[in-house]
């Protein structure tokens, strides 16, 4: 397991860098204006898409399924399977796609309807929402890929295939953006092209498995019918983060212009940790999850959920600290040039801070939905998905128009989103331990101790960071100065942890329970 999360947490790093340089391109190139936040509404439904797909989502509901028909089963029998599933989910992502297309004025008018009022701006994001709108096809296909990928211990290929997004979206703002009459709209052909890239992209890899069919519709077939069946609630039982910031968008376009690029560039800091960690552990565990299930071995099933959740608390604390108090240096140094103003540095740092204060449960969600999923059980999740969603429907309007008038109205959506995630994270880990399913070790104690002592030490050292001139600083004076505070902080937390009695091998298996 330490060694499948490893393999796509680092897969995952380096899609998550080429985000940030396509991001800081974006930044400078476009800015935060009109614009470019009518190109995030375009983007922000296959963005939302490829979230619930492409990092682990999809394989919640298709994994438990691959794995029982690939014990069950021989290969000719699993390929057949395999070409009958790929062919009915084709054929209804390309319907869904064209009505996508052909209602995008709808859709950009209910993901964003305070864009009513500004004609030219709702135009181009109905004409980009239309351009990028296939994606929703091609990652579909990338992501039923990646199942059987991870059903067979592949996870370093759909690990790396989102880092094909970031590379076309690159290529398009640095060649393409220059020759067009709207340069933010070779953003949205990049996205385009992106999703061929990426179905291509693990061809090669399914191949190598052999389990490559030809895609033949088969509504009626039992195993498609157990796919529907669990795949929706499944990745809706995962994605309240992910609509929750759909509202964010939607809200924000009725807040001062910039408010939907700010939270747009907030929640990439945010995603960093999230993918690296909760995608990771994640997919890693299902499969374990799965085989356990199919064991009956019980404690087994608990250990693997113990361990996932150690690695969440390990990581995903300090990952939070560091967001809330280097909110400000981080934005300036990723982003504040040429059309990114130290105002959208302010701005986009208030959104950080309060976003960041949901990532544990956001982490921690990934990690106990795989609890259910690999029991087959897609119901719990979507219902605890539906509260939490149903909670950030009520706080994110009221915080936002609350706190609108002091210059944090898209810190309360962020806020609101924040705190939906930690409210589904504690309903997903109160189920599992009513059922018994998990019960955590009894050295959970002790371990909370050390890193309640190293996460303190490490948060007073970065406090220091703010007294320093960052507006004032060069781009590559910023660079180095993070790069150093972060160094110190990691190191602060680490020597920390092993002066408490924390060792590497106590993170090496699960202990029982």
């Amino acid at each position: 397991m330490l060694k499948s999360t490893a393999v796509v947490g680092s897969m995952t790093l380096i899609s998550r860098l080429l985000g940030f340089v396509r991001d800081l391109l974006i930044a400078r190139t476009f800015g935060a204006d009109a614009a470019t936040d009518a190109f995030f509404v375009a983007f922000r439904i296959p963005n939302f898409l490829r979230r619930l797909f492409a990092e682990g989502a999809f394989s919640q509901g298709l994994v438990p399924i691959l794995s029982e028909l690939r014990a069950s089963t021989d290969d000719a029998a699993t390929r057949r399977a395999l070409g009958r599933m790929a062919g009915t989910l084709a054929l209804a992502a390309a319907l869904l796609t064209a009505l996508g297309m052909a209602a995008a004025p709808i859709l950009t008018l209910l993901f964003a309807p305070g864009f009513h009022d500004h004609p030219i701006q709702y135009g181009m994001a109905v004409e980009m929402l239309r351009i990028t709108f296939p994606y929703l096809f091609f990652v579909t296909l990338t992501a039923f890929a990646g199942g059987v990928l991870h059903t067979w211990g592949q996870f370093a290929v759909p690990a790396l295939t989102p880092a094909l997004l970031n590379l076309a979206m690159i290529a398009a703002a640095l060649w393409l953006a220059p020759l067009m009459e709207r340069p933010v709209e070779a953003l949205a052909w990049g996205v385009f092209a992106a999703g061929i890239l990426q179905l291509v992209f693990q061809l090669p890899s399914l191949w190598g498995i052999r389990q490559i069919a030809l895609p033949r519709p088969a509504w009626r077939d039992r195993e498609v019918l157990r796919m529907f069946k669990l795949m929706g609630p499944a990745i809706l039982g995962v994605s309240a983060t992910q609509i929750n910031l759909l509202l964010d968008t939607l809200v924000a376009s009725f807040l001062v212009s910039g408010s939907v690029s700010w939270l747009y560039y907030s929640d990439r800091l945010v995603e960093l940790p999230q993918g690296l960690l909760g995608v990771a552990i994640g997919t890693a565990i299902l499969p374990h999850l799965s085989a356990n299930h199919l064991g009956r071995d019980r404690d087994g099933f608990s250990r693997a959920l113990d361990w996932a959740l150690r690695w969440v608390a390990l990581l995903g604390l300090p990952a939070t600290l560091g967001l809330m108090i280097l909110a400000k240096p981080l934005v300036s140094t990723l982003f504040e040039h040429n059309e990114f103003s130290s105002y959208d540095v302010e701005m986009a740092s208030r959104s950080l801070v309060t976003y960041a204060a949901g990532l544990p449960g956001a982490i921690a969600v990934k990690a106990l939905a795989s609890g259910f999923s690999a029991r087959q059980d897609v119901r719990t999740p979507l219902r605890y998905s539906l509260h939490a969603i149903g909670a950030n429907c009520a706080l994110a309007p009221a915080l936002a128009f609350l706190l609108a008038p002091h210059g944090w109205g898209h810190a309360g959506l962020a806020l609101a989103t924040a705190a939906a995630a930690s409210l589904n994270a504690l309903l997903l880990l109160g189920k599992l331990l009513a059922e018994r399913a998990y019960r955590p070790s009894a050295s959970w104690r002790s371990y909370a101790a050390r890193l309640v002592v190293a996460n303190t030490a490490m948060s007073a050292l970065l406090v220091q960071a703010l007294d320093s001139p960052w507006a004032d600083w060069s781009t590559p004076d910023r660079i180095v100065h993070l790069a150093l505070w972060l160094g110190a902080g990691i190191a602060i937390y680490l020597l920390c942890l092993l002066l408490t009695g924390l060792r590497p091998r106590h993170m090496l298996l699960p202990e029982r329970a």
